[in-house]
């Protein structure tokens, strides 16, 4: 053993350059390949200890403290280059201490305390005129450390860029093992936050070249310094703050790349390390073994005290069992709750590093579902940073990359981190209650238009807001989420399963309005106007849909028309606040603000379109909302009364303190008076809205232009593309055609408008995603419930429709003359028209049910599903509908297992629909129907694909409609011949027109018989009581058609004998005005012949009443066909 004495006598005598260095080196020991040797051999024994650990052992791991106390009594060697380096660094001979140090293996010697402590003690003492002036408080007391007065020693610092020189080597020398000093760590880090203090400040960053290097050089500090120290040291949450506090003045992308370089290669460097992270790794397993929600407190302490020291380890091993059992996200979230700042800011590096992890695929194994982990992982995401104050800014720019990618698999981390820390949901599956709450205003939508009450959002979304505009990505993520859409249909849609594509369509399309309904709540309006680009811009350059363009641009549009509002609120200060000139102001306050954004538009689309549609009408519908057409007073209504409900138990439960029953009281009091406010509001508003649009109709539609080049372009430009965005929008897009309607708005036909929406649905069924669907069946429910009110009943249908323009039947281009008479399409034809839109959506519903195609079923059955209250209504089309699907769930049992459900479920609420439909004869009157169902059928379909009905065509029908009343009237005047001659004809052409009705639904009596075919086959593999089932409805179906068909040619046989009875009285007319004019001429043969012809039991006046009623009867007959085929020729 070496005393000590020499190594400070040598170290003495080469400080004072009395012998060299080089002289004694060579016999000093161990030679340089013994410790190289010694320093290998150490990294294999830690990585051993590592792999150890990891390894499943059954037997118990006690004598691991063992293993450590070995390795600990192998780490005192006497070694004499390590005793002379000892000396002199106590010396403070820093020049001879570091050749010395360059000369033997990496971290070899500050592995030993004594030498790190005077290697600590050295940096002391020259840091320390720097220490006192920026980070010791005047007149506080301590323990100064004595500045060396060696030459040999490094020089005091006095400045920043002084520490660049030997204080940093010093330190790099260290290493992990400055976490022997934990006292020299703290000062260090005082000293940077000071320098940080000052650079951020500094306005010429980047010009002062020294402030740069030291700010680099901070950086290689915290990197190979301060973060490993921590690791070696036993939980030290203080430290951990103190570093914190430090590297928080960095900007996150500094701060994730010093996290990446401390959790993937630090470990690996110092043997200390690998043992420190195969110890921590060994803690996690058995805490995550046992975390339960029961014992979320012990368990979260322990967690907290692993993290301190070793956050990134840590949460590694957390996030990997989160990513395989989600049961683990609600204990895992509230036991961290323990954690220091450093570690939630690791947490977030390491969230990030698991979603960028490329060896992890985001799709299952059949490539239609996003993976399991990746949808776990987004549901702790929103959690975490619901829940605790952790910086945003790394993961929102992580999922804005993505989107620049192309990549929209981690939208769903932004749809998660928004609906926790925000309270606005995405969820499609909404109520109607719900859908009505969320047309009222801000409280309301609050209260009743989530599933989850909006509770403690208040500083996570302002927090996430804050993010959000600090780093300039609120309106960058909208614009790409946007862009997005169409992305994954054009580009990532070609190498995709189709099921999925419409999964990521719908997944970015539910994003994009989840996150700009909290920007519109949440960004003032300066934020909003001076992030968003112009209309005209984001479509033309930003490549975005209209649509979305226009759902981006609609709250800026409603702050500026307010900000109007109020400065000519201002301005008429004397005048008084009447309700006609608030909603004079708003008018007002519109075209001001319209006028810029109507000269914008004109380049969306096409000139001719604007030839059918104006300008203004195309920025009003897209420009409101359901909040300026509708007051759901029923939702305020509910909510109030909720509220009322929990006072009366407030008041009923006695076990609440009197203070807080006073306080809970008032908060509910004051909660009711907001609900009145705001429903008072919003009719207010809804009432300005109505006299704008009062003022605008006029204008609307083009009076040179066709009404069906109107309805055309309504729909594919305004009412399909937003039916089909939200929920919200497809009740929206029925409450505004509603809405036309009562504002008698010229040149626009309802009745044609809602003839297009539903004479075939098949197309856009089969074009949709699964959200789209169920929104465009929302729609149609919304269409069809307001046809089946006014099909209800006929005063309903007088008062809504009588009167109105969008119910004449006589549809004309009105630049070109005309003296035809507009005809209102009267309450039975319209009844008429319901049933041909039943039978069209029932037309198009089976032509997809039987397509085989997945899309196109699956489509249908969420359509069918949303329209159920208003369809079907007939019985006859039920039943084909129910058998249609009766097939479907037998079909696709086996083979495709989500149809399947969706036909289980839509089949058992059509079967307890039944009672509630009604036969066809009450539906409409089907006497009349009969003699003109073809047409009717027929004419309003040629109506909307060959255009409206114009003069000429009405006069040419007119004339040959008068042609054919001239010919009959002279058929009455000729001979006996040629009146039997015409009775054939007309015999003839009744029956032709007997074919034509007996033909009133020929398609959908062919489907059926078909649909019977396959019954009877399947029938054969039935039970038997299956079958006597079966056999009792056909009998019953057989019987009902037995029925009809009898009904049916009972009413020809009649016609018939109408016709023949008057074809026999104007023969027997004719022959007397022979018989007159003859005189006594007439022979006796004629008179019996003609007394032949009579009916001899009748008397001449019980003769003519008889003919007098049938002649009533059949003109009876013969103006109701004609008037249905006037309502069909007409449409």
């Amino acid at each position: 053993m070496t005393p000590k004495s020499l190594y400070k006598v040598t170290a003495i005598l080469l400080q004072y350059e009395l012998i060299e260095l080089e002289d004694i080196y060579p016999h000093l020991s161990p030679n340089d390949s013994d410790m190289l040797q010694a320093h290998k051999k150490n990294m294999i024994a830690a990585r051993q200890y590592a792999r150890k650990m990891s390894m499943v052992i059954l037997a118990d791991k006690g004598d691991n403290n063992t293993a450590e106390k070995e390795e600990k009594r192998d780490e005192v060697p006497d070694y004499q280059k390590l005793g002379l380096l000892e000396a002199l660094l106590r010396l403070g001979d820093w020049h001879h201490a570091k050749l010395l140090m360059d000369r033997i293996p990496p971290f070899t010697a500050p592995r030993h305390q004594s030498i790190a402590l005077a290697m600590t003690q050295l940096v002391h003492s020259t840091i320390e005129p720097l220490y006192k002036r920026c980070c010791v408080p005047r007149g506080s007391k301590r323990k100064a450390h004595k500045v060396l007065a060696n030459s040999k020693a490094p020089k005091p610092v006095e400045n920043f860029t002084d520490l660049v020189g030997d204080v940093c080597k010093i330190c790099a020398y260290l290493g992990p093992h400055m976490s022997k000093d934990p006292v020299l760590i703290v000062k260090l880090l005082r000293i940077g936050k000071a320098f940080m203090k000052s650079f951020n400040a500094a306005t010429d960053v980047g010009k002062d070249a020294d402030k740069d290097e030291f700010f680099y050089s901070l950086l290689t500090l915290v990197d190979d310094v301060f973060l490993p120290s921590l690791s070696l040291m036993d939980c030290n949450a203080c430290m951990s703050e103190e570093i914190w506090s430090l590297i928080k003045a960095f900007p996150y992308e500094f701060r994730y790349r010093l996290y990446g370089q401390w959790k993937n290669e630090t470990y690996a460097l110092h043997p200390e390390l690998i043992r420190v992270k195969a110890n921590t790794i060994d803690k996690s397993k058995y805490i995550m073994k046992r975390l339960t929600k029961e014992n979320v407190k012990p368990l979260g302490r322990q967690i907290g005290k692993l993290s301190h020291a070793n956050p990134g380890v840590m949460f590694e091993h957390v996030l990997s069992q989160i990513q395989i059992y989600d049961n683990y996200i609600n204990p895992v979230v509230d036991s961290l709750k323990y954690l220091t700042s450093l570690s939630y800011d690791v947490l977030a590096y390491c969230i990030i590093q698991a979603l960028a992890n490329p060896e992890k695929e985001r799709m299952k194994h059949e490539d239609t579902n996003l993976s399991p982990w990746l949808q776990s992982l987004a549901s702790f995401c929103g959690a975490v940073f619901r829940k605790y104050n952790i910086e945003l800014s790394g993961l929102l720019q992580y999922v804005a990359n993505q989107l620049k990618a192309g990549k929209s698999f981690d939208l769903l981390i932004l749809k998660e981190v928004v609906q926790k820390m925000s309270g606005i949901e995405s969820s499609e599956e909404v109520t109607t209650d719900q859908l009505d709450a969320l047309a009222g205003g801000e409280l309301l939508r609050a209260e009743g238009g989530y599933f989850s009450q909006l509770r403690n959002t208040k500083k996570s979304s302002q927090r996430l807001k804050d993010c959000l505009v600090e780093n300039d990505l609120a309106m960058p993520l909208c614009l790409l989420m946007a862009q997005q859409r169409n992305c994954i249909v054009f580009k990532e849609g070609s190498s995709k399963h189709l099921k999925l594509v419409g999964k990521l369509f719908d997944q970015c399309q539910d994003t994009l309005v989840q996150f700009g309904g909290f920007l519109a709540t949440q960004l003032g309006i300066d934020d909003y106007t001076k992030k968003l680009p112009p209309l005209g811009e984001m479509v033309e350059q930003c490549h975005i849909t209209p649509d979305a363009a226009f759902f981006m641009y609609r709250p800026m549009f409603i702050h500026a028309i307010a900000a109007k509002v109020d400065e000519l609120k201002k301005a008429d200060k004397g005048s008084k606040n009447s309700s006609s000139q608030r909603s004079q102001r708003y008018i007002q306050a519109v075209d001001f603000i319209a006028s810029d954004v109507i000269e914008s538009v004109h380049t969306l689309h096409v000139p001719k379109v604007w030839d059918d549609i104006s300008p203004q009408f195309y920025v009003t519908f897209w420009s409101l909302a359901m909040y300026d057409l509708y007051v759901p007073s029923c939702s305020y209504e509910k909510e109030i009364n909720k509220i009322k409900g929990q006072l009366t138990t407030l008041e009923d439960n006695r076990d609440v303190a009197p203070s807080k029953r006073r306080k809970e009281k008032e908060k509910y009091n004051l909660l009711i008076d907001k609900l009145k406010d705001e429903e008072k509001k919003q009719q207010d508003h809804c009432q300005r809205v109505i006299a704008r649009l009062k003022h605008e109709k006029d204008n609307w539609f083009q009076s040179r232009t066709t009404k069906n080049d109107t309805i055309t372009q309504f729909l594919q430009l305004c009412v399909f593309p937003r039916c089909c965005f939200t929920a919200s929008d497809s009740v929206y897009c029925a409450r505004f055609v509603h809405t036309i309607h009562n504002l008698k708005t010229p040149n626009f036909s309802t009745l044609l408008c809602y003839d297009r929406v539903f004479s075939d649905i098949s197309y856009i069924v089969a074009s949709c995603t699964e959200n789209e669907a169920s929104r465009y069946g929302r729609f149609l429910c919304a269409m069809l419930e307001t046809v089946m009110r006014w099909h209800s009943e006929k005063s309903i249908y007088e008062k809504e429709c009588g009167s109105y323009p969008g119910f004449v039947t006589v549809l004309r281009a009105s630049n070109m003359e005309s003296s035809s008479k507009a005809d209102q399409l009267d309450y039975e034809n319209f009844r008429h028209v319901c049933h041909k839109w039943q039978y069209k959506i029932t037309k198009a519903v089976v032509i997809c049910l039987e397509s085989q195609e997945y899309v196109q079923i699956r489509n249908t059955l969420i359509v069918l599903t949303k329209i159920l209250p208003y369809y079907p209504m007939v019985q006859n089309f039920g039943q084909a509908l129910e058998r249609r699907v009766d097939k479907i769930r037998q079909e696709e049992k086996d083979k495709r297992p989500d149809i399947y459900a969706l036909a289980m479920g839509y089949s058992g609420q059509l079967k307890s629909k039944k009672t509630g439909m009604m036969p066809e004869n009450l539906f409409h009157l089907k006497e009349e129907k009969e003699a003109a169902k073809t047409q009717s059928h027929t004419q309003i379909g040629t109506a909307q694909t060959n255009g409206p009905v114009v003069k000429q065509e009405l006069d040419a029908t007119a004339s040959t409609d008068k042609g054919k009343e001239s010919r009959s009237s002279s058929s009455k005047s000729q001979s006996k011949s040629s009146s039997s001659g015409s009775k054939g004809s007309s015999e003839k052409s009744s029956g032709s027109s007997d074919k034509k009705s007996s033909s009133k639904s020929s398609s959908l009596d062919r489907v059926i018989k078909e649909e019977k075919s396959h019954r009877e086959e399947r029938d054969k593999s039935q039970s038997k009581e299956d079958k006597e089932n079966e056999k009792k409805d056909k009998d019953k179906s057989h019987k009902e058609d037995r029925e009809r068909k009898d009904k049916d040619e009972k009413s020809h046989r009649i016609d018939r004998e109408i016709k023949r009875e008057k074809d026999e009285t104007t023969h027997y007319v004719s022959s007397k005005e022979r018989e007159s004019r003859a005189g006594s001429h007439t022979s006796t043969s004629s008179q019996g012949s003609n007394k032949s012809s009579r009916k001899p039991e009748l008397s001449p006046k019980t003769e003519e009443s008889e003919r007098e009623s049938k002649r009533r009867k059949l003109e009876g007959h013969s103006t109701s066909s004609s008037s249905v085929g006037k309502v069909s020729n007409s449409i």
